[in-house]
């Protein structure tokens, strides 16, 4: 078949071995360039299609890190083609829109888990089956945020595949169910919307590997409309930091366990 031909992915157009262990998955490829400027010795490995590659090291560490594209389909792409050149550690980082009244531009949300409201998790697992963040990585990304005080909420985030439908439902022609369920996951305490983390946690359980997110608030449309300050903020470097610092733990605590085990 097609995407089995030739030693590199498909649509990552990444070999084995050329990228490390643990990678970093911002959706805009712009953004890989900004977060490899923390990498020591920073090396652009592939540019195809929405998936933009550079590798370098942390604390001496292989690191990678590699754009998704927005949206669960081209996420998916990416983890399982990453999976296959040998990576199996993965911190998406991106931008969310805050649904509690508390989260507001510029905090950090921290995903235990995401509500499957998109289409891509279904081709992998059962519905009743929950989109979970790993436990280590959420751990690591909470004593990040901490150690740069960043001001960070933990808990379930929403994955969607329409932007448009979480900013203009009343514009659909299914605005009964969009707000509907909107209004519920805000009832059920659900922190922030974006469109990856589901897709990601489903494949990573499948895939046995290591996923989880931090997100960058951009705004709350929720406290906008109740009449609140409602900050604005686009700039990722708050999130970079929180997720290059959240490797940095993991590293040494991987280093850590290997070392007892020996």
């Amino acid at each position: 078949m097609i995407y089995s031909e030739g030693a590199k992915e498909y649509h990552i157009d990444v070999a084995k071995g050329e990228v490390g262990r643990y990678v970093i998955l911002p959706g805009d490829p712009k953004r890989c360039a900004k977060i490899a400027k923390y990498f020591d010795n920073a090396e652009l490995v592939a540019d195809n299609r929405e998936y933009v590659t550079y590798t370098g090291y942390l604390d001496g560490v292989k690191v990678s890190v590699t754009s998704t594209g927005i949206g669960g389909p081209s996420a998916a792409i990416a983890l399982e083609e990453l999976v296959n050149c040998g990576a199996d550690t993965f911190i998406r980082v991106g931008t969310c829109g805050g649904m509690q009244m508390e989260v507001k531009g510029g905090d950090i949300v921290v995903a235990t888990g995401s509500i499957r409201a998109e289409g891509t998790s279904r081709e992998y697992a059962p519905i009743e089956y929950p989109a979970v963040a790993n436990l280590q990585i959420v751990n690591a990304l909470v004593k990040a945020a901490e150690n740069l005080n960043e001001n960070y909420h933990v808990g379930v985030a929403q994955s969607k595949d329409s932007f448009y439908g979480q900013h203009s439902p009343e514009t659909k022609p299914v605005n009964y169910e969009l707000e509907n369920k909107w209004n519920a996951w805000i009832r059920c305490g659900c922190l922030a919307s974006e469109m990856e983390g589901a897709a990601l946690f489903i494949v990573g359980s499948y895939l046995r590997v290591r996923v989880g997110a931090a997100f960058l608030v951009v705004g709350n449309q929720e406290r906008q409309k109740a009449g609140l300050e409602n900050p604005i903020v686009h700039d990722t470097e708050s999130a970079i930091k929180v997720v290059i610092e959240g490797i940095r733990n993991l590293i040494k605590e991987d280093k850590e366990k290997e070392n007892k085990q020996k």
